[in-house]
């Protein structure tokens, strides 16, 4: 492990270098558009075939085949970025409420590398290209911002799946932000984890070393989704970890706002962590 996360920092500190991640945009353009298109143009129908009927509901280890599909085609876009992926702790199976710090559209993507859940976002989401029509097929929950009536729709569908046995996932600083720290909780959204009385399991995402790329990766000022996503795909290659935190079981915090601050609190914690120090955080249930 010490190994390998001395070789990510050293690839790290070398793309942190902004003449050179400059002088070789242009090259990063020449080898992934190529490989942006192939993942779109094959290996998505691809995934669009083994998702479907009879294929999709077919049991491989325990998973839906098409689960496994949306995590194979996500990983794979997290490659074409040039992201290397690192998992820390496991995600818990069944019915669980993830939560995460918000950066970028990226952290859709990289959660669903890892475990299929049903994401609480933003309904313009779904008009973005290619990310907006996986986020659909994600079984993404549309949340149309600053309406109460459309929140409490949101909630009583997150309720209803994780009654289902089912995971969703959210973002509870309510909208992306610049990287630079984690914002607030709302408390509202884990409402719907204290109804069903399943876990919630904080994610910390981080990108670059010690989250060193968390700015890179965020949007810009008055940056668009499309020149987001144009300027990522030219970015030096990052790591991108994505870690597992110890869940919050039922009954271990009181009541939605101290869920809400305990997941955050061990978010930040996470994030402040350096890859060596990451094996030494709680990524299990207490008593497990």
């Amino acid at each position: 492990m010490k190994k390998n996360s001395n070789r990510l920092r050293y690839r790290d500190a070398m793309s942190a270098s902004p003449a050179a991640a400059h002088a070789l945009r242009p090259l990063r353009y020449l080898y992934r558009l190529p490989m942006l298109v192939w993942h779109v143009l094959v290996h998505l129908p691809l995934t669009l075939l083994l998702m479907s009927a009879p294929f999709g509901g077919l049991r491989i280890g325990g998973d839906l085949l098409k689960h496994r599909m949306v995590r194979w085609w996500q990983a794979g876009l997290m490659r074409v970025f040039g992201f290397r992926m690192r998992q820390v702790g496991t995600p818990i199976s069944g019915a669980v409420m993830f939560v995460a710090n918000h950066v970028s559209w990226v952290d859709i993507v990289a959660l669903h590398a890892f475990r299929m859940m049903g994401f609480v976002a933003k309904r313009e989401i779904a008009g973005w290209p290619l990310v907006g029509w996986l986020a659909t097929m994600g079984e993404t929950i549309y949340h149309q911002r600053g309406n109460q009536e459309s929140l409490g729709g949101v909630l009583h569908e997150m309720l209803a799946r994780l009654r289902d046995g089912r995971a969703v996932g959210v973002f509870p600083e309510g909208r992306t932000r610049s990287g630079e720290e984690v914002g607030p909780f709302h408390a509202r959204i884990f409402l719907a984890a204290v109804e069903a009385g399943v876990p919630v399991q904080p994610v910390a995402l981080r990108y670059g070393e010690r989250g060193s790329a968390q700015t890179a990766v965020a949007f810009g000022p008055d940056e668009s989704f499309f020149a987001n996503f144009i300027r990522l795909l030219g970015e030096p290659g990052r790591t991108a970890d994505v870690v597992f935190l110890e869940p919050i079981a039922p009954g271990d915090a009181e009541g939605r706002r101290r869920i809400a601050e305990t997941a955050r609190a061990r978010i930040v914690e996470a994030m402040g962590r350096s890859s060596e120090d990451m094996d030494a955080l709680p990524t299990e249930p207490s008593g497990a």
